[in-house]
């Protein structure tokens, strides 16, 4: 059992669950990195720690006191390196009718949410329904369109061309480094002008915008270890000052770098 769904096979479950909600709270959250699906739409709290849900042709990073919301059906995946997760998940069996619960959305969980969550941690793995229950867990869910700030910086995409995925590579792996682009070109057989028109085609951003958000993402996994100085990981992922850095850092996040405390 995972989530309190049955795993029949690798990635595929049965839901014996009766209850509309259901609630799952685990700290050192161990999971399996394989893909899988199941029918109910699930709404993932990341307590502490950071984890990468891998969902069609993106890669979405949720950090500490951030949620995603996942559609019923839809195959994902999960990986962190992070040294603790800890996790909380909503499984619903029905959402209100609105295109909001249709879509993947990864946002920062305000206070009367993460305040919320917390709370609904009462009735983990419990499946009794329960009249406060029922009735605290859909306010919950009826909230949720008006809690999404949705930060789109989390998003990491994948392209379908497979000429830039050598590109796509070589940044993820020589992020700390500045890139020249004729080089980058030359992976992709393809001439400059190319490479930049058709990476923003199949991606959405410039490969300028590519390596800040790799950098930022590894940032964010240096962080979570705990072992280095704000300063020292604005080194290790390439910017030559900690404002730089910082001011980089703010424009995804929408808040400055932290240390763990």
């Amino acid at each position: 059992m995972k989530c309190g769904l049955n795993e029949t096979s690798e990635g595929h479950y049965v839901d014996n669950i009766l209850t509309d909600a259901y609630v799952w709270y685990e700290k050192d959250w161990q999971h399996d990195e394989y893909e899988h699906t199941h029918q109910r739409y699930q709404l993932t709290f990341v307590e502490e720690g950071y984890q990468y849900f891998h969902i069609e042709e993106k890669i979405y990073l949720v950090p500490q006191n951030h949620v995603i919301w996942i559609p019923s059906s839809k195959v994902h995946r999960t990986t962190s390196e992070a040294k603790t997760v800890n996790l909380m998940l909503l499984l619903f069996r029905t959402v209100p009718e609105l295109d909001f619960y249709r879509k993947v959305h990864v946002f920062s969980a305000p206070a009367v949410l993460r305040e919320m969550l917390l709370y609904a941690s009462k009735w983990s793995k419990l499946l009794n329904e329960g009249e406060e229950k029922c009735v605290f867990i859909k306010a919950m869910l009826h909230s949720l369109p008006y809690f999404c700030e949705e930060n789109s910086s989390l998003q990491i995409p994948a392209p379908a061309d497979s000429r830039l995925i050598p590109v796509c590579n070589h940044i993820n792996t020589n992020y700390q480094y500045k890139f020249q682009i004729d080089k980058l070109a030359d992976m992709a057989k393809m001439s400059v002008r190319s490479l930049q028109r058709i990476f923003k085609q199949q991606t959405g951003i410039s490969l300028q915008k590519y390596t800040q958000l790799i950098r930022i993402l590894k940032s964010i996994e240096l962080m979570d270890t705990n072992q280095y100085t704000l300063s020292q990981i604005a080194a290790l992922v390439g910017y030559k000052s900690l404002s730089a850095f910082t001011f980089s850092y703010s424009s995804i996040m929408k808040t400055g770098p932290k240390l763990k405390k």
